[in-house]
């Protein structure tokens, strides 16, 4: 299944992320000190969403650059897979916030303290404003990078948060109902968990060397199995090397008799899982049918203590 790529200049990516980092740093100053005077902890619950905003594009901006190194002797497979590192930074960073506004969320629901509404309801006009903005400014380059997208999905959030902070103040100001400050807390970071739960898994897959969630497995075995000259397949290896590039490592075993032609049926199953899969990466061991390996597994190399025939 091929993947769709948003191709986007690196430089003019980079200032994009970096005017971004700029207005969530100096929102999240001006948020704390407004959650401070006016008492708000919804209010500072925003502001260290945005914080985590402004530290994700930081790691974000860092891993671009990176991951443009090109391939050398340490790293054969480049640096491209750091953006997935700095992904799952982020998201474990943001988990650990959430736990945090709830627990402080708790502990205003046993002591409400008093809140200014007004200054929230202004404060968190001018969060909303920003937050559009920077989504805005990575909108684009979130389609073809996990570590982006993972700040893009941030500042939606983050502008959610501010229009429950409006809503909270408003109420404040209109009932003196201090309970919502600490209600829209728990669902800020109740969003804040929720999204970053549904986000971490996909990242943690590729660092696991999990297959692509988007492409069946068994699928590709047979579709390699189909090709004409193909007997079996076995000890295979897939995985995805970085968000968009999957990989195939296998032993393939050719028909008895058809040895002559094995590099031209090599050449057929590198096309098929190009045309049908998208994968461009493949290590291919061929084997005799009449010498082929005794009792292989479909995946994975040979278990501890197997003979090595």
């Amino acid at each position: 299944m091929p993947h769709d790529h948003v191709h986007i200049d690196p430089e003019a990516g980079d200032r994009r992320v970096f005017a971004a980092i700029a207005v969530n740093l100096g929102l999240t100053v001006a948020q704390i000190i407004g959650g401070i005077v006016s008492g708000s902890l919804a209010l500072i619950a925003d502001a260290l969403h945005n914080f985590s905003d402004a530290i994700s594009l930081i790691i974000a901006f860092a891993a671009r650059k990176i991951a443009r190194r090109p391939r050398d002797a340490d790293m054969t497979f480049g640096y491209g897979r750091v953006e997935v590192v700095a992904a799952l930074i982020n998201y474990t960073t943001l988990i650990v916030i959430g736990l945090y506004l709830l627990y402080e969320a708790a502990m205003r629901f046993v002591d409400p303290q008093p809140v200014e509404g007004w200054l929230i309801v202004i404060i968190a006009g001018i969060a909303l404003i920003v937050d559009a903005a920077t989504a805005l400014l990575t909108y684009r380059m979130s389609k073809s990078s996990v570590n982006i997208r993972a700040a893009f999905l941030h500042n939606v959030a983050d502008a959610l948060g501010s229009i429950a902070v409006i809503l909270a103040g408003t109420l404040i100001l209109l009932y003196d109902w201090r309970l919502i400050d600490p209600i829209v807390t728990v669902m800020i970071a109740g969003y804040i968990l929720w999204q970053s739960f549904r986000e971490i898994g996909p990242v943690i897959r590729i660092l696991m060397l999990g297959s692509p969630p988007d492409i069946e497995t068994r699928g590709v075995l047979d579709a390699v199995r189909g090709v004409p000259g193909v007997t079996g397949i076995h000890h295979a290896h897939f995985w995805q090397m970085d968000e968009h590039c999957a990989a195939l490592d296998a032993h393939v075993v050719i028909e008895e008799g058809r040895w002559n032609d094995a590099d031209a049926i090599k050449e057929r199953i590198k096309s098929v899982l190009s045309d049908r899969f998208d994968i461009e990466h493949t290590t291919l061991e061929l084997e005799c049918a009449r010498h082929a390996c005794g009792d292989p597994s479909e995946f994975g190399g040979r278990g501890h203590g197997e003979a090595i025939s």
